[in-house]
């Protein structure tokens, strides 16, 4: 079983908390280190952002980061070399998140196989149109046992929610706003009766709420209507401040 399914199914009332960082940041060869450090932190999923140059659901924080990633010399290759062995010291579900047009020119089955052979559980693309896809890459991602997350925000509708719904096989990203990530924190009526809204629908996924989710505060009103939260922008701000030293840190000052 992939697992992110083993952990989502682990214990029904457990939630989970993941962190978001760009690969290569704030230096190039901090990568596994930064895994390793929030798994012993008692994070229980890791999304990897591969960096990209035209990040258009990215705020000015992960932006910066990414910048920061590619000068430093990141790319697909190198982070794929840097997590060839991951799987020695890292049992939690990793998950890469990137624009699709990097994936695309590594060659789709080429990337999925590679996910694969170091252990990595799921993508999320961003700008991958779920119809598209469902018609073009669905059969490829099954065969590497890679699942593809899908986002859904305020604005998506009940139909299309389900569509997404039905042919998912991990989790939903639950977007909390229509905005891009690290915009404001906290969330308000809008943002708690869509969060209902979801709930009531009883998806056969569970959802993994992400942007605005900033602290402990955030973070414990975001699962009161999830499985689980999503901390990315405030996670970066506190390597750019603290350095890679400080992880434990801030984990715990999120879950206590």
């Amino acid at each position: 079983m992939n697992r992110i399914n083993q952990k989502l199914q682990e214990n029904s009332n457990e939630k989970l908390l993941s962190i978001y960082f760009t690969a290569g940041y704030p230096n190039l060869n901090d990568t596994a280190t930064i895994i390793q450090d929030l798994e012993k932190s008692g994070v229980g999923m890791i999304e990897i952002g591969l960096p990209f140059s035209d990040p258009l659901a990215d705020g000015p924080t992960i932006q910066a980061s990414s910048t920061q990633a590619l000068k430093n010399g990141m790319t697909t290759e190198v982070l794929f070399d840097q997590l060839k062995d991951i799987r020695k010291t890292v049992n939690i579900p990793l998950v890469i998140m990137g624009y699709f047009n990097p994936i695309l020119q590594y060659g789709v089955a080429a990337f999925c196989k590679k996910c694969k052979e170091i252990g990595i559980d799921g993508l999320i693309i961003p700008d991958l149109p779920v119809d598209v896809y469902n018609d073009h890459y669905k059969s490829i991602f099954e065969q590497y046992d890679i699942i593809n997350v899908f986002l859904i925000t305020p604005q998506t509708s009940g139909d299309r929610v389900r569509f997404i719904d039905s042919i998912s096989k991990g989790f939903i990203y639950m977007v909390s706003r229509a905005s891009v990530t690290g915009s404001s924190s906290g969330f308000g009526n809008t943002q708690t009766d869509y969060f209902k809204r979801i709930a009531n629908m009883n998806l056969k996924n569970p959802q993994v709420i992400g942007f605005g989710i900033s602290d402990h505060e955030t973070y414990t009103q975001a699962i009161k209507y999830a499985k689980g939260a999503i901390i990315g922008s405030a996670f970066i701000k506190n390597l750019s401040k603290n350095g890679v030293d400080n992880t434990e840190h801030f984990i715990h000052s999120i879950l206590n």
